[in-house]
């Protein structure tokens, strides 16, 4: 199964954004496509009308089956909550793609910005929780443990080490 990450363009400058460390740990089997409100991506369009394609995003009840078995693509929209909303509003060739939303258990591990959305997941989070659901339980915790140590521990500085403050040892 490939991984599409639909990207909003400012997600693509930020540190922040996990979705180049979802395509690093993946390589091949995801790929970052920048959202373009006018110009849409042709290949995944096509893709969409032919099937076998599904939209990871928060959707009804009874699109939370989680059955990922006949799907050869997923699609995440990779941007804050905002950009995010914009981004499924403005595209209609995602509008009738089949939807499946995630149940979340847990609040998201990320904190590296404000604001978030309880039980809200980050994209590398959504992305590992797709994995497990695919049952690729490899990459899933080798993407969790990298994503573990990008967000680093709450209260540890950038350049120091857990405990260490920065400039010492």
């Amino acid at each position: 199964m490939k991984i599409t990450l639909l990207t909003h363009f400012k997600e693509l400058e930020k540190r922040s954004n996990t979705g180049r460390l979802v395509v690093d740990v993946l390589g091949d089997a995801a790929e970052q496509l920048r959202w373009d409100r006018m110009v849409p991506p042709a290949g995944l369009v096509e893709e969409i009308e032919a099937g076998g394609v599904a939209l990871i995003y928060p959707g009804a009840v009874n699109e939370n089956d989680g059955d990922l078995s006949d799907i050869k693509r997923c699609i995440l929209i990779d941007g804050t909550w905002h950009e995010a909303r914009k981004i499924h509003q403005r595209s209609p060739y995602l509008q009738n793609i089949r939807r499946i939303g995630l149940k979340i258990d847990e609040k998201s591990a990320y904190n590296l910005r404000k604001n978030q959305k309880e039980f809200g997941l980050c994209t590398a989070e959504c992305v590992i929780e797709v994995l497990r659901l695919a049952g690729d339980i490899s990459a899933a915790e080798e993407l969790q443990e990298r994503f573990l140590a990008f967000i680093r521990p709450p209260g540890v500085m950038r350049g120091s080490y857990a405990g260490v403050p920065v400039g010492g040892r």
